[in-house]
C-alpha cells in the first residue's frame, strides 16, 4: 500500500507514524511546503483525556512528549479586580515546534519519508498513491481546489484575535478580563516551555466594535505589542510579549458534507475546525489519525494493505459523530467569548463558574467532582446574590424567586405539555392525576398545557379550554387541589392555535383534519401551515376584536379559577407566533410586513388586554419563539430581544423563552440546553427575568443554568413525564430543609443537613 501524506504538522505526521506502525511495508510519503523546522503561532495545549489517546496510539512519541511537557491542573481566571482558581482540569503544554520536531524524528526512524518545501498536487499523487491523506490545514488547498465535492462549509465568525508569546512563566491556564475605553478584551494564555527560557502563548481577543475602536486595525505587530503591553502591564510584569505572524484575525469554523473524495480524505483543519478556546485544533487532528488508522487496520487486506474505500467510508461516520460533538461545544464556547462583555457585572466566582461551564460539556455536578470548592463558592455567592441563606438552602434551584406578589419555593417548573386527552376542552380525570401527581413533585411552578379561549382556538379534539363555565370549573378544582397539598404554585397559559388548529391527535396522524370534524381556523394570512391543509382567514379587524375578547373573558376565568400566574403563548407558529414571524406574516397593512412592530401589533393589543384583565400583583408570562431557525426570512434572536423590550413595556413580567414552530422547513439545532442560549441573551439584552426550556435534562443543568447566570428559572417537560416527582427526590438527597413535603408522604423525607 502506497500512503501520500499532504501535510507535516500533527495531524498528517502523526497518520504517517500510526500507519507505518500498523503496516510496517507500506510506502509513506509526507509533503510539506514550509522548510523543516518551520512553523507559525507558539504552543498547543493538551488535556489528560488527549493524552491518554496519544500514549494508547503510540507510547514512544507519548513518551517524548511527556518528557517535553509543562502539565498543571488549575485554570486562574482574572476579572473584576479579582483572581478566581479552578483545579482539577488537566492539562498540559508543548511548543509547536517541539511537538512537531518530535513527532518527524518518530516518523523518520519508522522509515517515512518526508517532503520539505516541496508543492505537489492531489491528481498526480493519485495516481501512484492507494490514499492520500490531506492534512494541509485550515486553508487547504486540496479542499479549496475540488470544487464543491467535499461540500465545504465556513462560518467567519465575529470576534477578532491575535496569537503572540510572552517570555512570562506561568503556572496555570489563565484567562484575563478586563475593560477599557474601547471595550472589553480577553487574554487566553497558557504555559508551554518551561525551565531557564519559558514560554507562554498569550492570545488576545475582542469583540470587533471594540478592535475597530481601538486602532490596532491600521497597525501593524509593533501596534499591536505596545498596546496590548500597556494594557495588560499589572498581568506581564515586565515581561516581552513575543510575535509570529500575528495578524489579527477572525475565526472560521469549517465544517465539510464530507471528508472523502474516491482516494482522498482530509483530516484536521483541513475538514474541521473548533475554537482554540477549548484547545482542540491539534487535539481533533491527532485523533483523526488514530481513528483513520483503526479504520484502515479494520480493514486490513493483508500485511501491508487494506480495502481503502471501505476504510474510508467506516472513517468518516465513525468519527463524524465525535467531530460534531467537539464543533458544537467549540462553537458554544467561540460565541460565549464573543459576548464576554454581557457578563463583566458578574461576581468574580459566578463569572468563573459561568466560564467554566460555558460549553455545556462541564456541568454544576461534574465540575464539582473536579473543583468542590469552587462549585461551593458558586452555591453561595448565588444564593446571597438572589437573597436567599446559604446556610439553609442546598442548591440554586431551591433558591426562591419573586415575581410581583408571588414566590416560587424554587426555580424548577413543570413545563406546559398537551395531554390532548379533554373533552370538548373539558379536563378529565386524567388531567387531575397528571396535574396532581406533578404538583405534588415539589417543582416551585406547575404550568397547564396550552390551554385555549375558543373552541376554535384548539389545535385538536382534546386540546383543553377555558372558555365555559364548566372549564373554569374543573380548572378551579385541579388547582385548588395543587394549593391544598402541595408548595407549588400555578400557571394557567392561554393560547389560540391559529392557522396550526383543526388537527387530528398525535396518536391519530397528526395531520389536518379534512372531514365533517374539521372547524374553520383563523391566521395572520390564509397560507395554511402544511402544503396543501384548509386555508385559514386572513383575519380582519373583527377577527381581531374577537380573539382580543376570548383572552379577556379567559384571563378573568383564570383569575377566578385561582392561577397565580397567567402566560400568554406567542410562540411554536400558532396564532400569536405566527403574527410575529416574517416567515408568515406578509401583511399589507399596518399588522404585518418587513416591520417588526407592525408585526408585533395584534400580539401586544393581546398582552394589554390579559395584563388589564389581572390582578396587579399577579405575574405575566409570555413564551416566546426566540428564532424560527433560518438563516434568512424569519425570526431571529435579534427580533425577539427587541419584541421582549416592547412586551416588558406593555407589563410582562418573564419571558418564556423556546424556538422555531412557525414553518415546517425549520431545522433547529439540537442538543442539550439547547435552547438557553436564546434565553440568556433575551435576559442580558432585554433585561428582564426569562424562563429557559429545551433539553433541561434534570436539577444538575437547572444548577448549572441558574448559577452561570443565563437564566432565573428552568422548565423541564419529558423529565418531568418521566419523574413526576424529580424536584422532591432531589430535595430528599440534597436534604433542602425547605422542600414542601405532603404529611401524607413524610415518612419517605429524610432528615434534613444540619
Amino acid at each position: 500500500m502506497k500512503i501520500a501524506v499532504i501535510g507535516g504538522g500533527p495531524g498528517g505526521l502523526f497518520t504517517a507514524i500510526l500507519a507505518k506502525k500498523a503496516f510496517p511495508g507500506a510506502e509513506i510519503d509526507v509533503y510539506e511546503r514550509n522548510a523543516h523546522g518551520d512553523t507559525f503561532g507558539w504552543g498547543v495545549v493538551f488535556s489528560d483525556e488527549t493524552l491518554g489517546n496519544v500514549e494508547g496510539a503510540d507510547p514512544e512519541s507519548f513518551k517524548e512528549i511527556r518528557e517535553s511537557f509543562a502539565y498543571w491542573t488549575d485554570i486562574e481566571t482574572f476579572v473584576g479586580g479579582e483572581m478566581v482558581r479552578s483545579t482539577g482540569h488537566g492539562f498540559c503544554g508543548l511548543a509547536r515546534k517541539e511537538l512537531l520536531a518530535i513527532l518527524d524524528r518518530r516518523a523518520t526512524a519508522l522509515g517515512v519519508r518526508s517532503h520539505y518545501e516541496v508543492e505537489v498536487d492531489r491528481a498526480t499523487l493519485e495516481q501512484s498513491a492507494d490514499l492520500v491523506v490531506a492534512s494541509d490545514g485550515l486553508n487547504s488547498a486540496v479542499r479549496e481546489g475540488s470544487g464543491d465535492r467535499f461540500g465545504p462549509c465556513i462560518d467567519w465568525r465575529k470576534a477578532r484575535f491575535c496569537w503572540l508569546g510572552t517570555d512570562k512563566p506561568l503556572g496555570a491556564f489563565t484567562f484575563i478580563f478586563k475593560e477599557n475605553e474601547h471595550g472589553v478584551w480577553n487574554i487566553h494564555a497558557y504555559p508551554f516551555e518551561r525551565g531557564d527560557e519559558p514560554r507562554s502563548t498569550w492570545i488576545v481577543e475582542c469583540d470587533e466594535e471594540t478592535w475597530q475602536r481601538s486602532g490596532l486595525g491600521d497597525g501593524d505587530e509593533e501596534a499591536t505589542v505596545r498596546y496590548v503591553a500597556e494594557l495588560f502591564s499589572d498581568h506581564l510584569d515586565g515581561h516581552e510579549l513575543l510575535t509570529n505572524r500575528s495578524i489579527w484575525r477572525v475565526f472560521p469554523t469549517v465544517a465539510c458534507a464530507t471528508w472523502v473524495d474516491g482516494k482522498t480524505v482530509l483530516v484536521g483543519d483541513s475538514a474541521h475546525t473548533a475554537h482554540f478556546s477549548i484547545g482542540s485544533g491539534t487535539k481533533l487532528a491527532m485523533e483523526d489519525s488514530i481513528a483513520l488508522v483503526d479504520a484502515l487496520v479494520s480493514a486490513r487486506t493483508g500485511a501491508d494493505d487494506a480495502d481503502v474505500a471501505a476504510a474510508l467510508a467506516s472513517y468518516q461516520e465513525r468519527r463524524s459523530v465525535e467531530v460534531l460533538k467537539t464543533q458544537k461545544a467549540a462553537q458554544t464556547s467561540l460565541e460565549w467569548f464573543e459576548h464576554s462583555g454581557r457578563y463583566m457585572e458578574q461576581d468574580p466566582v459566578l463569572f468563573t463558574f459561568n466560564l467554566m461551564t460555558r460549553s455545556k460539556r462541564i456541568t454544576y455536578d461534574n465540575l464539582a467532582l473536579r473543583d468542590p470548592e469552587l462549585v461551593e463558592s458558586a452555591r453561595r455567592r448565588f444564593i446571597e446574590q438572589e437573597g436567599g441563606d446559604p446556610d439553609v438552602i442546598t442548591l440554586p434551584a431551591f433558591t426562591p424567586f419573586r415575581t410581583r406578589d408571588v414566590v416560587l419555593a424554587n426555580r424548577v417548573v413543570v413545563s406546559p405539555m398537551c395531554q390532548y386527552s379533554a373533552v370538548e376542552g373539558t379536563p378529565l380525570r386524567w388531567h387531575d392525576v397528571h396535574y396532581g401527581a406533578r404538583a405534588i413533585g415539589g417543582a416551585g411552578l406547575l404550568f397547564t398545557e396550552a390551554t385555549n379561549v375558543s373552541a376554535q382556538g384548539r389545535i385538536t379534539h382534546g386540546c383543553t379550554g377555558i372558555y365555559t363555565d364548566e372549564h373554569e370549573a374543573r380548572w378551579k378544582e385541579i388547582v385548588d387541589f395543587a394549593h391544598e397539598h402541595s408548595g407549588a404554585k400555578v400557571a394557567m397559559q392561554l393560547g389560540h392555535a391559529g392557522r396550526k388548529a383543526s388537527y387530528s391527535l398525535p396518536w391519530e396522524g397528526d395531520a389536518p383534519l379534512v372531514d365533517a370534524s374539521a372547524w374553520p381556523t383563523i391566521g395572520p394570512t390564509d397560507a395554511p401551515f402544511l402544503p396543501g391543509a384548509p386555508a385559514p382567514k386572513a383575519m380582519d379587524r373583527a377577527d381581531m376584536d374577537a380573539v382580543l375578547a376570548e383572552f379577556k373573558a379567559a384571563t378573568e376565568r383564570s383569575v377566578r379559577a385561582g392561577f397565580d400566574v397567567v402566560e400568554v403563548h406567542a410562540a411554536h407558529g400558532y396564532l400569536l407566533s405566527s403574527f410575529l414571524s416574517p416567515a408568515v406574516n406578509d401583511r399589507s397593512d399596518e399588522y404585518g410586513g418587513e416591520r417588526l412592530e407592525d408585526r408585533a401589533r395584534f400580539p401586544l393589543e393581546v398582552i394589554d388586554v390579559v395584563r388589564a384583565a389581572m390582578p396587579g400583583g399577579m405575574p405575566l408570562f409570555l413564551r416566546l419563539s426566540a428564532t424560527d431557525w433560518f438563516h434568512e426570512g424569519g425570526q431571529t434572536v435579534e427580533d425577539s430581544v427587541r419584541f421582549a423590550r416592547l412586551a416588558k413595556a406593555h407589563g410582562v413580567d418573564v419571558i418564556d423563552v423556546s424556538s422555531a414552530g412557525n414553518v415546517p422547513t425549520s431545522r433547529p439545532v439540537y442538543g442539550r440546553m439547547y435552547q438557553v442560549p436564546f434565553a440568556e441573551r433575551i435576559r442580558y439584552e432585554a433585561e428582564l427575568p426569562v424562563m429557559a426550556v429545551g433539553a433541561i435534562q434534570g436539577i444538575d443543568h437547572v444548577n448549572t443554568i441558574l448559577a452561570s447566570g443565563r437564566a432565573d428559572l428552568c422548565a423541564m417537560a419529558r423529565p418531568h413525564l418521566e419523574d413526576p416527582h424529580l424536584t422532591l427526590r432531589v430535595a430528599n438527597e440534597a436534604g433542602e430543609p425547605g422542600q414542601h413535603w405532603p404529611v401524607q408522604y413524610a415518612a419517605a423525607r429524610r432528615r434534613p443537613r444540619s
